[in-house]
């Protein structure tokens, strides 16, 4: 049988999408390998969400088709968000594609490799469930759980709804049967995502909801927590900051995108709310749980953006609301309706925008991250670091893979997937350091 490679770009989303590809393959009785050299079949699940995913996309296409002359390789497919959105125009311009894959037609991945059409593509209505195999890109310890697919927005600058569909919820049971069967596989931490979590289970009739989801969830049996992704602040059911307080397996963190702190602008991003809203929002979030983990995502360069608009957002991250930031530099992107506005912004600008912004977080989180010391804190342990073998790493509940700190835990010989008590005695820009207490 064939060996096929997945190489699995941008977020979160779509490695859940990947993982479900390698298992429907593997089920098919294909070997999967993650040296592309020694693959028949490479698959690039890419990402066209901004211009710069769309360029990495592209280079690591054309990166893997030269295996076809110097290689094993036979066969290359672009699959994932920028095949659904330029399938058309890719496949005349690139003709080293095999196959081009939508959104919508992942879990068929298996059945199109044999097939005889270029180009899968249709609406975008897949929502893999507990039904499909699925085989983690994760540690074994720590999973990504996809609570929906899809998104009720229309923010002006975002083309997902475009290329992931409207909003489609899992059923709970759904949910808890998945998160038994990781479990199963010695799953201890879930990350729970989607485009939008606060809009979980709003298009089913059922009644389900993020609370009732979290309530049913806490209740299976055995070591784990859950942690929250993609949060729209506005229409947040503050019912499910009650129920974290109180449960232990919630972790206290809450990733809630705000994108922006000027009024004018979050209008022309056809954001709802307002500054004040977000501002009550997030004070809201801190009373009930003051040492709360909050991350969020803010956009610079956005058009027409001022110079007094841009300190508006400055100066409220300056305040020291957030634990973690991403700041992403405004991409004009077509199909969208802020594509309809003139990009005044120049490059330059936006990039220096992004590292004052970032700087003045690395203060926060320095200062946040200060607030550890001394204290005793419950850390998964995820094993050696990267960079060096002989240190072992672990997070707390603040700190979310790959786009979070570490905790670097001194003399501790424990294997990654044990929960640990670890006292800190270091705090930096982003990571922690301590011991086994």
């Amino acid at each position: 049988m064939e060996t096929i490679g997945i190489i699995s770009l941008g977020c979160a989303r779509n490695l859940v999408d990947s993982e479900v590809m390698v298992g429907s393959l593997k089920k098919a009785g294909y070997h999967i390998a993650q040296d592309p050299t020694l693959c028949d079949v490479i698959i690039v699940n890419t990402c066209g969400f901004i211009e710069a995913s769309k360029k990495e996309s592209i280079d690591t296409i054309l990166e893997m088709a030269g295996l076809k002359k110097k290689g094993r390789l036979k066969k290359l497919v672009m699959a994932g968000c920028l095949s659904q959105r330029y399938s058309t125009d890719l496949a005349e311009a690139m003709p080293e594609v095999d196959l081009f894959i939508g959104t919508g037609e992942f879990p068929k991945v298996a059945e199109l490799l044999v097939g005889q059409e270029r180009v899968a593509v249709g609406k975008p209505r897949a929502l893999a469930d507990e039904t499909f195999s699925r085989i983690l890109a994760t540690p074994s310890h720590s999973a990504y759980l996809k609570l929906a697919e899809g998104c009720q927005h229309a923010c002006s600058f975002c083309v997902i709804p475009k290329l992931r569909g409207p909003l489609r919820s899992r059923s709970i049971e759904s949910l808890v049967i998945e998160t038994k069967q990781l479990m199963d596989q010695g799953v201890k931490e879930f990350n729970m995502i989607a485009q939008d979590s606060t809009g979980y289970g709003k298009d089913r009739k059922d009644g389900a909801t993020l609370l009732g989801l979290m309530q049913s969830l806490t209740k299976l049996k055995g070591e784990k927590w859950f942690r929250l992704f993609y949060a729209y602040p506005h229409g947040f059911p503050f019912e499910v900051v009650d129920f974290m307080q109180g449960e232990p397996e919630l972790c206290n963190y809450l990733d809630m995108p705000i994108q922006h702190m000027s009024d004018r602008i979050l209008q022309s991003m056809r954001r709802e709310g307002t500054a004040k809203d977000i501002r009550n929002i997030i004070e809201g979030v801190r009373r009930k749980i003051p040492d709360v983990t909050l991350r969020t995502t803010c956009i610079v360069g956005y058009p027409g953006e001022t110079d007094a608009e841009f300190k508006e957002l400055v100066d409220f991250v300056a305040e020291g609301h957030f634990d973690h930031v991403g700041v992403f530099t405004y991409s004009e992107e077509e199909g969208t309706s802020a594509a309809k506005l003139k990009d005044d912004i120049s490059a330059k600008i936006k990039r220096e925008r992004k590292k004052t912004l970032m700087q003045v977080q690395q203060r926060v989180s320095k200062s946040r991250n200060e607030k550890w010391i001394g204290k005793t804190v419950r850390v998964l342990v995820d094993g050696p670091s990267k960079e060096s073998p002989l240190v072992i790493t672990g997070r707390h509940e603040g700190q979310a893979p790959d786009v979070d700190g570490i905790v670097y835990i001194n003399e501790c010989d424990l294997p990654a997937g044990t929960f640990a008590k670890v006292k800190i005695t270091e705090a930096h820009e982003y990571d922690l350091v301590g011991g086994i207490a």
